[in-house]
């Protein structure tokens, strides 16, 4: 058995789950209420960003523990899954879809995000689709 695609470790039909946290966890007090999102949640969340616009993960992990009834969103499965996102973009590029029709990941991922440099896209395009929306790089 191979590695998997990023559209099998897109994981449709997972579900989100709100757990409270035991113990201190990253930017999360124990005793609080954390949304462990999925990979579609997030890319829906992508998807809906508007053209030339920059939203950051902490805003995005705000705006998804608010709709889904949680103190936080966690930080590391958040990261995770917007990596995920990315990269299944970038695949279904890479397989003829036109950049448009792709979930627009560089609106939220810029050359000084964590996961910037991870990418299999690589800087010069997140550079190039953000300039092309007028986006800082």
């Amino acid at each position: 058995m191979g590695r998997k695609t990023w559209a099998e470790k897109m994981k449709p039909g997972s579900k989100p789950k709100v757990e409270t946290t035991d113990k201190d966890f990253a930017d999360i007090p124990a005793g609080h209420s954390m949304l462990i999102a999925t990979p579609e949640i997030v890319e829906e969340y992508v998807r809906n960003i508007p053209e030339g616009t920059h939203v950051p993960i902490k805003q995005m992990r705000e705006d998804l523990a608010a709709e889904y009834h949680a103190e936080y969103t966690c930080p590391v499965t958040s990261g995770i899954f917007l990596r995920i996102v990315a990269e299944h973009a970038y695949e279904q590029l890479q397989q003829g879809k036109a950049p448009e029709e792709i979930t627009p990941f560089w609106r939220m991922i810029d050359k000084r995000s964590p996961s910037a440099k991870k990418l299999a896209c690589g800087l010069d395009f997140l550079i190039e689709q953000r300039q092309k929306e007028g986006l800082s790089e």
